[in-house]
This record gives C-alpha cells, structure tokens and sequence, in this order.
C-alpha cells in the first residue's frame, strides 16, 4: 500500500518534531522543514526515520512566498506527492502593545500566519489535482481567547483560525479537509520559562501538556477524521472552561 506524505513545517523539534514522529508511526513518510543547517537535524530525521518510514529535511524560509513555491515544488518532484500538511512554524517576540515595536508585530505575523498562506498556497495546487488532502493547522489558545502581552501572536493565531474555517469551505469540493488545534500551556521551548506552579491551578487537569498531546491530535485530524472539517479543537486540558 503507497504511504502518504506529510509535510510538517518548523518540524525540527517541540510539537513540530511530535507530530512528525506521530505520523511516521502512522505511516507517513515525513518531510520536515525548519531554517537549521542539516547537520543540526540529524537526530531528528533519524527519530522520524526510526518509525520505519522515510524522512526529508527542506531548509527554507516559511514566511518567505518564493522560497515556499521553489520548495513544494523540490519535495513534488522528490516525493511524488503530498497528502498532509501541517502548519506548525511560529516564533514569540511577546510585549505590551503600547511598546510593541513594528518589527516585532511584522516578525511574527510573517512567521506564524504569513507562512500558512505560504505553503498552503503552494501545497493545494496539487492536493486539488489529486483532489484529495488534508491540512491541519496548529493556531493556539490565545487565538481564541486572547493572552496580555502577545498581541502579535494573539492575532496571528487568530488570524490562522479564520485561514482554516475559510479554507474548508474552498476547497471541501476537492476533498481537502481544513482543521486547527489551538494548543493551551503545554512543554516546550516557548513555555520553558513559565512557572508551572501558578498555572496548573487554572487548569483542570492540573498540569501542563506534552508535546505528544497535540501530535496525537493533529494526527486523527490529519489521517481518521475523514467527515470533520473547519473545527478548531482546544486542546489545553481544560484551562478555557
């Protein structure tokens, strides 16, 4: 049976690296982007690699239309095909608004929703010809809700949101399913710095997430839930209730 091909951006580690690894365990030859040079992404290869399947690295800029264009069109040839994408690339340049600099609001705009439109853009022109595929978008908590401080990355995830929903609906003619995780607090290098011990309280399970949590989730969206398209699905153990 042909495997499918998964492209995952900013997939070198954190939830990236986690949704990798969970679709080669599915199956899924992996493509995995990032901006490191290759040496440094060995180990993560060798893990995706690991689950038996194949394993690429594209070193590009997201946010960047021409390099996304010039790149899908590298894995296209390379890989014939690619079934599931996911959107993960995103960086934090967090402040109060009123000193927000323009470069920090522009950087992650670039980043975290510019890239979406990016790949997406590149990507679908050949997931419409085989009429089939599946996109999952990883936004945030603070997309939905809004955070202090993180104005920039609010309203790029935000922004990501509306992206998907939108995005279901041009392309659920061409079996193309469009869905979202907006993950809560969960381990990673982003969130190294917060104290965990003033924010379980506010969580009802009372811990933050692993990484594994939102792979595993962005996996059933990607691969099982052929009749769900357009949702948002919370996944920050009930910190929003």
């Amino acid at each position: 049976m042909e495997r499918k091909v998964a492209l995952v951006t900013g997939g070198t580690k954190g939830i990236g690296l986690a949704c990798a690894i969970e679709l080669a365990k599915a199956g899924c030859d992996v493509i995995i982007n990032g901006r490191s040079e290759e040496a440094k992404v060995q180990d993560a290869l060798n893990e995706i690699k690991a689950q038996g399947v194949n394993a690429y690295y594209y070193r590009f800029d997201v946010s960047d239309f021409k390099a996304a264009e010039e790149n899908v069109a590298k894995m296209i040839e390379q890989c014939g095909k690619i079934d599931v994408l996911v959107n993960n690339a995103g960086i934090t340049q967090d402040g109060l608004f009123v000193r927000m600099t323009p470069e920090q609001w522009s950087n992650v705009i670039n980043v975290n929703l510019n890239s979406v439109f990016n790949v997406s853009h590149h990507v679908t022109k050949y997931m419409m010809k085989a009429r089939t595929g599946s996109i999952v978008n990883v936004s945030s908590i603070v997309g939905v809700y809004g955070n202090a401080g993180q104005a920039n990355y609010s309203a790029a995830k935000a922004g990501i949101i509306g992206l998907t929903k939108t995005l279901s609906k041009e392309f659920g003619s061409r079996n193309i399913r469009v869905n979202a995780v907006a993950p809560g607090f969960i381990k990673t290098q982003m969130t190294a710095g917060l104290d965990a011990e003033k924010i379980t309280p506010f969580i009802s399970l009372k811990r933050l997430g692993e990484v594994t949590d939102v792979a595993k989730t962005v996996k059933f969206l990607a691969l099982d839930a052929d009749y769900v398209t357009g949702q948002v699905i919370e996944i920050d153990g009930g910190l929003s209730i």
